[in-house]
């Protein structure tokens, strides 16, 4: 609880005691009237002066001139018990709604305290503390167990684990050491790491993220955007029709001023719109606290809204749906050397190479071979053939070859015709295939893949049990290799040999097809899809712990590599929506009720209270759940 909370606790607990008080003393003329005007002023002195200062500013009908007004009519005319009540229970929904408001914050405070607050920079040998944003790039900072990773950067000495809970909203730790990046935000949990910066403070992770956060309340919801413009109308029109209600009988029927007058009061007490005003934001803002927590960061509750009436989603191939590191998921040999010595010829064909395809064979030769290591003075002769492969001359590598080694051609199956030599084709392989050849002999081949991420089908069948209708894969790869992946996934359209131009014609026709009150989400990396992303109702980019062009490009941030988080947040922004429409239902359904019964005379000062302080406690409460979310729950 705040120091202001606090304050108003203790107000609060005043002013019930002099209420009662006034009630047992009540006939007791003035002492009284004497009790229930400090009880008044002890629980509500400062709402007349917020009115007073917000007429000044031109804010005529809020919620503290409704009340002001209220109350001092009640007091006009001999209800002044009942007016100290209405203005104790008033504080009262309003503390109900700071509290409320605060814990929703707590959220987004706790991803704020991912701000490093200095960084310690290796400087001719000696420990500086700096802020972050005085440290360049190149510099090497050291980072303590317990310190907050305060830049971007790349270990280069020393392992430690790294808690990225408040970046991924995954509690379990990662492991890092030489060679590997880090980014901001992260909090070292034992080892010392000294790492070498590679961004700039403000165009580290970090400082990304909390600009991200810090403008999301700027882009509102439909539904906030609705309740804005109903407020703005329906105060003023309440404020008549009680001027209406407190004058006409009076004046055209000559009934008593002090039933209509009292009525009036109750009419504006019950008209009070804070119920919606502040429960509604209330309820996104619990919505966008809860995604954050799961590590999904979204630039808005319009987003947020959005998400939650997704029809399709179109997903990028090659680091969305696959993980984007290839591996070696077939060898098949001609028969003419074993499976391990076709997988160290075409490791010494791809030697020295850094292509992913490359980097895969190697590996795959390491694993097979236990760690044997190739020797790279038996390369006599290296040729590339654009768009073909490699030519690689080998000397004798293992007893039993000719003297004179090897003459290796790895490459597509265009090399091979380029060379006369015959290959089977049409073998159903996933992937690209890597052919081998000695000279005009055909020896094998290998198969590469690039592997589909391990929670994929698990996030596809979730979506389509969310109502995701069509689920689209768009990606540069050929055509053949992308039905491959697509028909593996049981995904509903796919879509090959694609340039970035052509993937957002994709989307735009895709877009056309959809209902029109439902969304399209496009789903990629956020680097080279940054036209797509722009393009869709809403732009979701995967792994953007370490990518500025996934913060920047992508309306909705998944902060790892997790498919699954997407289902996640059409839950959270679902579950949010609903809150939000039971809201504006029940607070517009009762108030409408009791100001019809107060209008009639049938319902008093004490129901008005409810149909505002009442309605406003239960809205708000009804708000919090938003933040509530588990993973499997809704």
């Amino acid at each position: 609880m705040t120091k202001k909370q606090k304050k108003m606790v203790i107000r609060l607990g005043i002013s019930a005691v002099f209420l009662i008080g006034g009630i047992a003393a009540e006939g007791v003329h003035p002492a009284d009237w004497i009790l229930f005007i400090i009880s008044y002023l002890a629980a509500g002195y400062d709402i007349p002066l917020k009115a007073v200062r917000n007429i000044r500013n031109g804010q005529v009908f809020d919620e503290n001139f409704l009340m002001t007004v209220a109350t001092a009519g009640a007091i006009g005319v001999g209800e002044l018990e009942e007016a100290v009540a209405v203005m104790l229970f008033y504080q009262v929904g309003e503390l109900f709604s700071d509290y409320a408001v605060n814990r929703s914050r707590k959220s987004i405070t706790e991803l704020m305290d991912i701000n490093p607050d200095y960084a310690n920079v290796l400087r001719e040998g000696k420990e500086e503390q700096v802020e972050p944003d005085q440290v360049e790039v190149g510099e090497v900072i050291l980072v303590k167990p317990g310190e907050k990773v305060p830049l971007d950067g790349m270990v280069v000495k020393g392992s430690s684990s790294l808690d990225t809970k408040a970046l991924t909203g995954e509690s379990i730790p990662v492991e890092v050491t030489e060679g590997e990046g880090v980014v901001s935000g992260s909090i070292n949990l034992n080892g010392v790491l000294e790492i070498r910066v590679t961004k700039v403070y403000d165009d580290s992770t970090v400082a990304k993220i909390l600009e991200l956060v810090e403008n999301a309340s700027s882009r509102k919801a439909r539904a906030e955007n609705f309740i804005t413009r109903f407020a703005r109308v329906y105060t003023p029109i309440v404020v008549v029709l009680a001027l209406i209600l407190a004058l006409a009988p009076p004046v055209l029927l000559r009934q008593p001023w002090s039933v209509w007058v009292y009525r009036a009061c109750s009419f504006l007490v019950v008209s009070c719109p804070c119920a919606l005003v502040i429960s509604v934001p209330l309820s996104f803002f619990g919505g966008l606290g809860a995604a954050s927590k799961q590590g999904i960061l979204m630039k808005g509750s319009n987003y947020l809204e959005a998400l939650g009436n997704l029809d399709t989603v179109v997903f990028d191939k090659t680091g969305t749906l696959t993980t984007g590191k290839f591996q070696v998921t077939e060898v098949e040999t001609a028969g003419l050397c074993s499976r391990g010595e076709l997988l160290e010829l075409a490791a010494y064909g791809e030697l020295h190479s850094n292509h992913p395809i490359a980097l895969s064979v190697k590996e795959a030769f390491e694993i097979d071979a236990g760690g044997k290591q190739l020797q790279g003075d038996k390369i006599r002769s290296v040729e590339e053939i654009p768009g073909h492969g490699m030519h690689v001359g080998l000397e004798k590598i293992r007893d039993g070859e000719g003297a004179g080694g090897r003459d290796l051609y790895i490459g597509n199956e265009k090399l091979m015709e380029l060379q006369g030599i015959h290959v089977p084709v049409g073998n159903g392989a996933q992937g690209t295939t890597l052919y081998v050849a000695d000279g005009k002999e055909y020896l094998g081949m290998l198969v590469i893949s690039d592997m589909v991420r391990q929670d994929v089908p698990e996030a596809l069948r979730l979506l389509r049990r969310e109502g995701v209708r069509n689920l689209v894969m768009l990606t540069g790869d050929k055509e053949s290799v992308g039905k491959a992946v697509g028909e593996k996934l049981g995904l509903d359209k796919v879509f090959g040999g694609l340039l970035p131009g052509d993937k957002v014609q994709k989307v735009e026709s895709l877009l056309r097809e959809k209902p029109e009150d439902r969304t399209l989400a496009f789903v990629g990396d956020g680097i080279n899809d940054a036209p797509v992303l722009a393009r869709a109702d809403v732009g979701i980019a995967m792994g953007g712990i370490g990518s500025d062009a996934a913060v920047e490009a992508a309306d909705v941030v998944i902060m790892n590599d997790e498919p699954s988080k997407i289902v996640d947040g059409i839950r959270i922004a679902r579950k949010t929506v609903g809150i939000v429409r039971q809201n504006i239902v029940f607070a517009i359904g009762v108030k409408v009720l009791v100001l019809v019964l107060v209008a009639c005379g049938l319902a008093s000062m004490w129901a008005a209270v409810f149909g505002d302080v009442g309605v406003s406690v239960l809205a708000i409460l009804n708000a919090v759940r938003a933040l509530n979310y588990r993973r499997g729950k809704t």
